[in-house]
């Protein structure tokens, strides 16, 4: 046996959802996302728009390519070198052909989301059981890391230091603040943690119907309750925090998690709030629903509610999240020495059930 430390491991896959590189790219992208949903196509041109706003480019690849290269370099640096690639389900290098370029492997994946529910896990599931037909190929997966007892510290720290950085003081004036004689800028009042919007009906399927499902909402909650208990008490004063969502993107008439981020801006500056932070703590990267969900139209609706707005960053290629999925799959790697009958055994049978169909998964007993 190997004594690699991420043996059986071949290589690793950091798997996600993809994006646009250029103009031309839109389009094709946004079809390949909703095929099979009867999305009009004027709709489609609709969010093209967005995308026209950043030059047709997705930032997520970018930053994937980013954490890609970290992650294989904390491997590297611990001694677990092996190669790790990128694969994404809607855009180029597609899943499919990052497959097909590793013949009787067995690889590890690294999902670029850290929740449950059927959209950010077992839809990814859905997508490696296709790309890997007729392939001989191994695969498990990170389990949902949201999960993971550090995960909510590192949200928390990066939230903390974005409020500390934010506090005026006599001496260092803001933006808002050009001289040290004025008044200072609002402190945060109020935190919203923002994750995307999903049907309500998909969260009550989240995790196993044992369990109550909701298992998307039911840890985002806990990792918002958790963060404002850490941030509260080094920041030295109470911050309500509160979980919002955004991008929702169907019918009127399903009903969809609330409340809508821009929503509760507008409500809470009719309350009297004057500062806000928006934590989007449910995404990896500063993708196309924060820079234009939140960056843009969230922004824009908290300017003219007349509300500062202090958005703080994801956890992108921040080192201990690095960290935590090196230590992951070293784990991972340790379970599947231990276990050698069990393959593709990552997630229970029936967790975040596709309510549409009942579609083969990989990575699931």
């Amino acid at each position: 046996m190997s004594s690699h430390p991420l043996a059986p491991y071949d290589a690793c896959v950091v798997l996600s959802f993809g994006g646009p590189e250029g103009p031309d790219e839109v389009l094709p992208f946004l079809r390949r996302v909703t095929a099979g949903r009867g999305i009009p196509e004027e709709r489609l041109t609709e969010v093209g728009a967005h995308y026209a706003l950043f030059g047709g480019v997705s930032p997520i690849n970018a930053q994937n390519r980013a954490l890609v290269a970290a992650l294989a370099a904390e491997l590297d640096r611990r001694g677990a070198a092996l190669p790790v690639l990128l694969a994404n389900r809607n855009s180029p290098p597609f899943l499919a052909d990052v497959l097909a370029g590793l013949p009787s492997a067995r690889v590890l994946v690294v999902l670029t989301s850290a929740w449950r529910s059927y959209s950010s896990c077992r839809q990814y599931r859905e997508d490696l059981a296709r790309a890997a037909t007729g392939l001989d190929v191994v695969l498990d997966k990170l389990p949902p890391y949201a999960d993971h007892p550090a995960y909510a510290p590192i949200l928390a720290r990066l939230l903390g230091d974005a409020l500390l950085a934010d506090q005026p003081t006599a001496d260092q004036p803001t933006a808002d603040q050009p001289t040290a004689d004025q008044t200072t800028a609002p402190q945060v009042e109020r935190v919203l943690t923002v994750a995307h919007s999903v049907p309500i009906a998909m969260d009550a399927a989240a995790g196993l119907p044992e369990d109550g499902g909701h298992a998307y909402t039911r840890r985002l909650q806990a990792v918002t309750d958790q963060i404002e208990t850490t941030v509260s008490a080094r920041i030295g004063r109470p911050i309500p925090h509160e979980l919002t969502f955004c991008s929702r993107s169907g019918p009127p008439t399903q009903p969809w998690l609330e409340p809508d981020v821009g929503d509760r801006l507008e409500a809470l500056a009719a309350e009297g709030v004057g500062c806000v932070a928006l934590a989007p703590i449910g995404f990896v990267s500063d993708h196309m629903e924060v820079v234009y969900d939140l960056d843009t139209q969230a922004r824009s609706r908290a300017e003219e509610a007349g509300i500062r707005l202090l958005r703080t960053p994801t956890v992108g290629t921040d080192p201990e999240f690095v960290a935590l999925l090196a230590d992951l799959a070293l784990e991972r790697a340790a379970q599947a020495r231990a276990t050698p009958d069990e393959r593709d055994s990552d997630c229970a049978a029936g967790c975040c059930r596709n309510l549409r169909a009942d579609l083969p998964t990989r990575c699931g007993r």
